[in-house]
């Protein structure tokens, strides 16, 4: 066996492991890192898995196999093993054989560069009642209806279509960035790019890093009528706020479409939840797709659109559309639907590298153990197995440990965050501090927001309504209490509140206590693994040994 002094190790099970303090690590890690997905980064050997959905990433975004090839081969250590090599070539090579274009005598077209495979998805029973007229033995017509729909399942049988169908220009409306006092960082302008090339697609970055901006400088692009969907109406609100100051565009120009108001302009902000609202069995709101000529439609936390968006999206595909995320881990496994319905991933930085840059704050993150009394063990021991995880969240026990960590930072900007509303209440009286949750009414939410922007309000306690999209940039101490069970993504955004870059360079603190010897501690594990791949590193301590 022939062995180098790579930094890569490549595994016939398709995992790479990739040696951190290697000094070439960070030259493979930038080769690999458009086909591989980074699974681990604990200290020392970071973890990344050849998948077919990143290997038709890599595809859509211009790499071929053989640059594939290459990297393994140039990093690994070891000799790469051959039946990855071939399964790499395989599978990048099931990519485009069937490509959707528009022909100016049919319209929309489905074309394929292997007959065999043609002949394969046309006797799909799910796929062949979106075709029409078979026009020779290459080609045959697509209802324009089913674009989306036809890429999804085709993705999910392995022949994912290469999309060169194009798309409209939707309705003029003149958009410009007003750089004046900021610009641009090198990454956003890279980002924009990146996506405008494509058409359609995901931008990666973390909290922090000016999402915003870069949707912007995609409207300053496509010059055009534009769709935003946000999580919230806090979240739409703060957008509108980035565009009026950064862009040409003025307040009478963007409207809101939420459960107050129902505002349709050349820039319209609409939330996931009111377009998602039923009536009647039926999602009326839903029509706001059609209701003018769309040029770009932007979904913002795009790893949160809910299924009823997905399948109007589906209709969409002669849009332009952007996905932003700090993070594509979709709990619900629906990765592929993105890729087909938004786009592939046209752009993604690690976050650690935009720290080093200085553009998100560094963070230190904390697991805090806390012992249950005798009381709650044998509450937990005995509740019914649905019952346990929030019973041993939401133990009392945990509401002195905040008070001391409040207690190690106090002067800094602070949130509470938490799952159940009562446990929320119960912190917010014995921290004597606002309690922000659903029913907490917008004006009521931005006033809270605003005080502690200004520092006149120092601690909030807050349920998931702050985990996206919320501008906190003070916040430099969040103390997590109970989550969504092992959500990974809830815990990015959590951080996310925290690396708006500090002021005076200081670094966050982000802190999750949990309950021992429970089903806390093992749902803080999983959701503590996005962020252990992203390179940040948990310490654990003991509540008795934290003082002030």
């Amino acid at each position: 066996m022939t062995v180098t002094d790579g930094p890569l190790i490549v595994q016939s099970d398709k995992t790479l492991l990739l040696e951190v303090d290697h000094p070439q690590a960070d030259e493979a890690r930038t080769a690999i890192a458009p086909f591989a997905e980074l699974e681990r980064a604990p200290e020392h050997v970071h973890t990344y898995r050849v998948t077919p959905l990143a290997l038709w990433n890599a595809r859509a975004a211009g790499h071929d196999a053989e640059q594939v090839v290459d990297a393994l081969v140039r990093f690994s250590r070891y000799p790469v093993p051959q039946p990855l090599l071939v399964d790499v070539v395989d599978t990048m090579s099931r990519f485009g054989r069937l490509v959707l274009h528009n022909s100016p005598v049919h319209g929309l077209v489905l074309t394929s560069l292997d007959r065999a495979v043609l002949e394969e998805v046309m006797r799909h029973k799910k796929i062949a009642p979106m075709f029409g007229a078979r026009i020779d033995d290459d080609t045959v017509v697509v209802h324009p209806s089913e674009r989306g729909r036809l890429k999804q399942l085709l993705l999910k049988i392995g022949w994912p279509a290469e999309d060169e169908a194009g798309y409209v220009d939707g309705e003029a409306h003149a958009i410009a960035l007003d750089e004046n006092g900021w610009k641009l960082r090198d990454y956003q302008r890279l980002a924009a790019q990146a996506f405008w090339a494509g058409g359609s697609g995901v931008v990666v970055l973390p909290c922090g890093a000016g999402k915003t901006l870069v949707g912007a400088a995609a409207m300053a692009e496509a010059q055009a009528t534009t769709l935003i969907l946000v999580t919230n109406t806090v979240a739409g609100r703060q957008w509108k706020r980035e565009l009026v100051a950064r862009t040409s565009l003025t307040e009478d120009e963007i409207g809101e479409y939420s459960g107050e108001r129902k505002e349709i302009r050349p820039v319209t902000i609409a939330t996931y939840q009111v377009i998602t609202r039923k009536s009647k069995g039926e999602y009326k709101h839903l029509e706001l797709f059609d209701s003018r000529d769309w040029g770009l439609i932007v979904y913002d936390e795009v790893h949160l659109l809910p299924a009823p968006v997905f399948r109007m999206t589906a209709d969409l595909q002669s849009r332009r559309r952007l996905g932003l995320t700090a993070t594509l881990v979709r709990e619900d496994g629906q990765e592929g639907d993105v890729f087909s319905l938004i786009g592939p991933k046209r752009y993604d930085v690690p976050w650690r590298d935009i720290e080093a840059q200085g553009w998100i704050a560094p963070a230190e993150c904390t697991e805090v153990r806390v012992t249950l009394t005798d009381n709650e063990r044998l509450n937990y021991a005995t509740a019914e197995p649905e019952d346990r995880y929030k019973l041993c969240s939401t133990a009392a026990t945990k509401i002195p440990v905040v008070k001391r960590i409040l207690d190690r930072h106090p002067d800094e900007p602070t949130l509470v965050i938490g799952a159940y509303l009562d446990q929320l209440d119960e912190l917010g009286e014995a921290l004597n501090a606002p309690v922000i949750q659903g029913s907490t009414k917008n004006k009521e939410r931005e006033q809270l927001f605003d005080a502690f922007r200004r520092g006149e309000q120092r601690v909030l306690v807050v349920s998931k309504v702050a985990n996206f999209s919320i501008d906190l940039p003070e916040a430099s101490v969040a103390v997590q209490v109970s989550g969504t069970f092992g959500s990974r993504q809830e815990e990015a955004q959590r951080l996310g509140r925290l690396l708006r870059p500090k002021g005076d360079g200081r670094q966050a603190h982000f802190y999750s206590v949990v309950s021992r010897d429970t089903l806390d501690t093992d749902y803080a594990a999983h959701r503590q693994r996005f962020l252990a791949e992203q390179g940040y590193a948990y310490k654990i301590v003991d509540a008795d040994d934290l003082v002030g």
